[in-house]
């Protein structure tokens, strides 16, 4: 009777200090957890510098005060922050029904194998490349020439609405595609129909990534100032928006403004404008995170 030793083949080498994890798999950890460590401490230099720069100017006066050219002491961002809130929510009340409901259809309802249903897949992926800048011409040749709608809050967030549309669509059927489909085949059993079943079962599993993805493309659209600049807004502006059809200016049009100035009040004063945009993104990406726990269910 002959015994046959089994030979392993080639493998990787072996880090015999450590726990058993080849060599390989354990050195492209450590690259990409320094890249990581690289880009955070960028990130966290960054922050340091524009909250030391514009502490001086973070006073109830920046969000209280109008802007000003002439004082910029006692200069504010109180249009600008308005502004920015009508924009983004306008750019909400289009984008987030729109792709809500184009994702559910792609997902739930059109046939994969179709023609149709390809094309549309591939249009979405392109659009979600697109340069911002490209949205910004769009919307001054059909929004705001086209439609005859100006340079107002409701030109800027139809604008805004289609440069997030591909990344709420996206990111919605990745969430619907998270959800068991034994839920969807237990809602179907038991009789219900397909927008029941959707409408009852399969939406309310998928909101923990419907708002992950909507604070993620809402907050790119909150720092967005190039389409914005081609659409005409106003970089100097006194008042508040008071309707859609309004003159409008947003915070990163008032921080491109700022920093174009070559007194030192107003750099002091535009570091000071970051730090309140990023509180406000913070705040926003907290809102979504508090949903998403509270919503999110281990299947």
């Amino acid at each position: 009777m002959t015994t046959t030793l089994d030979t392993a083949p080639d493998s990787a080498p072996v880090d015999l200090e450590g726990n058993g994890q080849p060599l390989v798999d354990k050195t492209f950890r450590w690259i990409l957890f320094l890249c990581l460590a690289v880009g955070i401490i960028f990130l966290a230099v960054l922050l340091a510098y524009v909250t030391i720069k514009g502490w001086p100017r973070l006073t109830p006066t920046l969000w209280e005060n109008m802007p000003s050219i002439r004082r910029p002491e006692r200069a504010g961002a109180q249009s600008a922050i308005t502004g920015t809130l009508w924009v983004i929510a306008f750019t909400a009340l289009f984008a987030l029904p729109i792709g809500f409901l184009g994702a559910v259809y792609m997902e739930e309802y059109a046939n994969p194998a179709s023609r149709f249903t390809r094309f549309v897949e591939i249009n979405i992926q392109n659009l979600a490349a697109v340069p911002s800048i490209v949205y910004g011409i769009l919307g001054l040749a059909i929004f705001a020439r086209a439609l005859a709608l100006g340079q107002t809050v409701i030109t800027a967030g139809l604008t805004l609405a289609l440069l997030v549309l591909p990344v709420i669509i996206v990111s919605t059927r990745e969430a619907l595609r998270a959800v068991p489909q034994n839920i969807r085949h237990g809602s179907l059993a038991l009789g219900a129909t397909l927008w029941q079943t959707t409408w009852r079962q399969t939406m309310p599993a998928a909101i923990p990534g419907m708002a992950t993805g909507t604070i993620l493309a809402l907050s790119r659209a909150i720092g967005e100032a190039a389409p914005l600049l081609l659409l005409g807004a106003v970089s100097f502006i006194s008042f508040n928006p008071t309707g859609p059809f309004s003159a409008y200016t947003t915070l990163p049009i008032q921080i491109f403004n700022w920093t174009k100035e070559s007194r030192e009040e107003f750099q002091i004063l535009a570091s000071a404008t970051i730090v309140l945009l990023l509180v406000i993104l913070l705040a926003m990406n907290a809102v979504a995170i508090l949903i998403r726990n509270r919503t999110q269910k281990r299947w």
